[in-house]
C-alpha cells in the first residue's frame, strides 16, 4: 500500500466535497449527490478550461467570480441531445401515449432537464402532426439559464438536419422534415408556430419543488448523473407532479426497478422506459 497515493485520493475527495459545499452555500446549486465518477471528470475538465491546476484553486475562483460559476454549472449540466433522439421512443409515444392524450381536453407536458431544447421541438412536431398541439402546453426546464436561452431561439446547426431528418422518419414522421425549418447562415430556424405553446424556465430538480400537475413528464438521460439518494428525491418530485394515470418517460439506462416508486407505476412500453402512474 502506498500511503502517499492514499493521501492524494483522500485529499481529492475532500477538495471535491468542499467545492460542492461552497457552491451550494453561496449560490444554491446542489451537486453534492451527483454520481462521483461523472462529477469528478467534469470538475477536472472545468479546471483545465479555466487554466488552473487544483480543485481548491477552482473553488477559490468560483466563489469569487460568478462568471466562472456559470461556466462550471454549464459544464456539469450539459447532456447529449438531438432531435428525435432514440427514434423508437418517439414512435412509442405516437403509438401508445398519443391515444391516451386524446382523452384530455388540455394537456400539460414537462420536459425536465431539456438542455438546448431539441427534444422539446421534437415533441411539438409530433403533437402538431397528431393534431393535438393546439391543446397542449409544453414546459421545458433546465438548471442552466444559458441552455434555456438557446432553447428558446429554436435555432440549431443546419449541418445536423440530415441526421435529424433520419431520426424523424424513423420516429414515424408524416411530412417532409424540411417543412419545419428555414435554412439560413448555416443555421436551421424552426417555425415560430412550434414555440407558441412552449414555456421555458430555469428549474433545479434537486432544490426546487413541483410547480404544476402534468399529464406527461419526460426526463431522459438526466438521472444517470445522480446517485441513488438524489434519484429517489427526483422520483418523488415526479410522482407528486404527475396526474394519476399520467406518463413518465425515462432514458434507456434509467429505471424505476428497485426504487420505492416501482409499484406506483405500470410499464406502458418496457423497452422504451415509458411508465404509467397507477397510484
Amino acid at each position: 500500500m502506498n500511503p502517499q497515493r492514499d493521501r492524494s485520493i483522500d485529499l481529492e475527495t475532500v477538495e471535491i466535497e468542499l467545492l460542492l459545499e461552497g457552491v451550494f452555500r453561496v449560490y444554491g446549486y446542489d451537486f453534492r449527490n451527483y454520481a462521483p465518477a461523472s462529477l469528478k471528470r467534469r470538475i477536472w475538465h472545468t479546471i483545465r478550461r479555466e487554466n488552473l491546476t487544483t480543485i481548491s484553486a477552482l473553488q477559490d475562483k468560483i466563489l469569487h467570480d460568478s462568471a466562472c460559476l456559470e461556466r462550471f454549472v454549464l459544464n456539469l449540466s450539459i447532456n447529449v441531445t438531438s432531435m428525435f433522439r432514440d427514434p423508437s421512443f418517439y414512435l412509442a409515444l405516437r403509438t401508445h401515449v398519443v391515444p391516451l392524450l386524446r382523452t384530455y381536453p388540455f394537456i400539460r407536458i414537462w420536459h425536465a432537464g431539456c438542455a438546448t431544447g431539441e427534444e422539446v421541438y421534437s415533441m411539438a412536431i409530433l403533437l402538431q402532426e397528431e393534431n393535438l398541439y393546439h391543446r397542449c402546453r409544453l414546459y421545458a426546464t433546465d438548471i442552466n439559464e444559458e441552455v434555456i436561452k438557446k432553447a428558446k431561439t429554436g435555432i440549431f446547426p443546419v449541418q445536423l438536419m440530415q441526421e435529424y431528418t433520419q431520426n424523424y422518419l424513423q420516429a414515424g414522421g408524416k411530412r417532409s422534415f424540411s417543412e419545419y425549418y428555414t435554412a439560413a447562415y448555416n443555421s436551421a430556424i424552426f417555425r415560430t408556430s412550434l414555440k407558441e405553446n412552449m414555456v421555458f424556465s430555469q428549474h433545479n430538480l434537486v432544490t426546487d419543488s413541483s410547480f404544476n400537475e402534468f399529464h406527461v413528464i419526460l426526463c431522459r438521460n438526466v438521472l444517470i448523473y445522480f446517485n441513488q439518494e438524489l434519484q429517489a428525491q427526483v422520483y418523488q418530485l415526479f410522482h407528486e407532479s404527475l396526474i394519476n394515470f399520467g406518463i413518465l418517460g425515462l432514458g434507456k439506462p434509467e429505471t424505476l426497478k428497485f426504487t420505492a416508486y416501482e409499484q406506483k407505476y405500470q410499464q406502458l412500453v418496457a423497452t422504451e422506459k415509458l411508465y404509467r402512474r397507477v397510484s
